[in-house]
């Protein structure tokens, strides 16, 4: 292969922010927004602005680490040039489970509304077990053609649930002016489900749950970074692309969720459907519109996720924390053992937790509270050339690499305090806590000490011999 196809297969600047967009916009917004509502109510608005600005500054030091850091493995790359091998091995392993969990619940969102679009029930074990496997089937496929060809699915899929989103906020738009809606998002707190008020006294914990709910639907910018190794100059392109991503997404969302509390509040908090958005508009059309949004938009995020979390085990496996026979790829230049790997923790952990969403979201949010943590102290490191392993001589700046870092630091220190982990370990009924909910439990101590402990002694003798 010459150098000119080598180059021109890889991620450009557009491509990344595509990227980016497609790892972030998924089944999040989709999924999420009567959630949120339903918890802090007409202060939902003001919930997402503070998660966009929370995603903003938490996005600038994995943009920042990206200077100093092209390797592929995103936040492990980081940890590890910062604090060392055995950190940075941790890191890796706890980071690619927290992928591994966002990309499982993209899965179980896709299949569970394409089985209730199809007439099936949504919540059987065996048809969302067999639609996950066909899932996975899919996304091997079209890996299995290579870079150039994953680009272009990825591309395609964020043109199209951008627009699906777009056309949401325009048309509802056009309809609360032609219509005279209620324009009083107050009206939302007093909504009755049942004979009672559906929406709680909002509470700091009770905010900070639909924050951390609402930042779950930003998520994804982490993971960009994962095959820099296959981007054109990832250290000049990632700290620009990221941002742009982010800051674009947050328009589209506080845009969507305006539209959606204006028009039909009551039938985004009160519906059983699996795509919220589906149902606040009375027109088929524009429903239809909104589905097939989120059927492109959760198709897109799951290939994004199955071209960055593979790419997070061979990275590993390329840095000898791994055994190299991870680095295997295939002609078209797909890493094929990793896939299997991830595709595999992908489907086991939705059936260990009963493909219940909520469950999986929550799980999402959480595994991510550690890797937030870390990279900020890594880029502060960087900054102040306090390092464990080589990084580029990137031009340091004090704004982005340690004010945005301190601030992310506080960020996720203040959501840790604040979240209601009585609320996320148990199990609710009626909106009390009415016992332990050990399917939550045992995922996290699967994802932090039982998976990192188990690579380790598996790749032991690996380490053995690059010592």
């Amino acid at each position: 292969m010459s150098k000119h196809k080598q180059i021109s297969d890889k991620l450009g600047f557009i491509a990344i922010v595509f990227l980016t967009i497609n790892l972030i916009i998924g089944s999040g917004i989709f999924l999420t927004p009567g959630t949120v509502v339903r918890q802090v109510g007409s202060k939902s608005l003001l919930v997402y602005l503070l998660a966009a600005v929370f995603a903003a500054v938490l996005a600038l030091p994995f943009a920042s680490a990206s200077k100093y850091v092209n390797k592929s493995g995103s936040s492990y790359a980081y940890a590890k040039a910062a604090f060392g091998d055995k950190f940075g091995f941790y890191i890796g392993i706890t980071c690619y489970f927290a992928n591994d969990a966002v990309w499982c619940t993209s899965s179980v969102g896709i299949v569970k509304a394409i089985i209730a679009i199809l007439g099936g029930n949504p919540n059987r074990f065996m048809s969302i077990t067999a639609g996950l496997l066909l899932l996975m089937l899919l996304n091997l496929i079209i890996n299995l053609f290579g870079q150039r060809i994953t680009k272009y699915v990825m591309n395609l899929s964020t043109v199209c649930k951008t627009l699906s989103l777009v056309v949401l906020i325009v048309a509802g738009a056009i309809i609360l002016m032609t219509t005279g809606g209620n324009y009083d998002l107050s009206a939302v707190d007093r909504i009755r489900e049942g004979g009672k008020i559906i929406v709680p006294e909002v509470t700091v914990s009770t905010f900070m749950m639909a924050v951390v709910s609402a930042l779950y639907a930003f998520s994804g910018f982490e993971a960009v970074a994962s095959g820099a190794e296959d981007m054109e100059e990832p250290e000049k392109n990632l700290p620009r692309a990221i941002p742009l991503a982010v800051i674009l997404i947050a328009f589209i969302y506080i845009g969507v969720l305006a539209v959606a509390m204006l028009l039909n509040p009551s039938a985004l908090m009160k519906t059983n459907q699996v795509v919220a958005l589906a149902t606040i508009f009375n027109n088929p059309l524009l429903n239809n519109i909104v589905l097939a949004g989120a059927l492109i938009s959760m198709l897109g995020i799951n290939f994004a996720y199955s071209f960055s979390a593979p790419r997070f085990l061979e990275a590993m496996a390329r840095e000898h924390q791994l055994s190299t026979r991870l680095t295997k790829r295939t002609k078209r230049n797909f890493p094929i053992r990793t896939f299997f790997i991830s595709a595999a923790i992908t489907t086991l952990i939705p059936m260990a937790f009963q493909y219940e969403l909520t469950n999986l979201v929550t799980l999402g949010s959480i595994v991510r509270f550690l890797e937030f943590a870390v990279v900020p102290v890594a880029v502060i490191q960087f900054y102040r050339g306090h390092t464990k392993g080589k990084v580029l001589p990137a031009n340091k700046n004090l704004l982005t690499d340690v004010v945005a870092s301190v601030l992310s630091v506080i960020i996720v220190l203040f959501m840790l305090v604040e979240y209601n982990w009585r609320v996320q370990f148990g199990i609710i009924v009626n909106g009390h806590v009415v016992g332990v909910n050990w399917y939550a439990i045992l995922a996290v101590v699967f994802g932090f000490v039982i998976l990192p402990l188990l690579m380790y002694l598996i790749s032991r003798r690996e380490w053995q011999d690059a010592e």
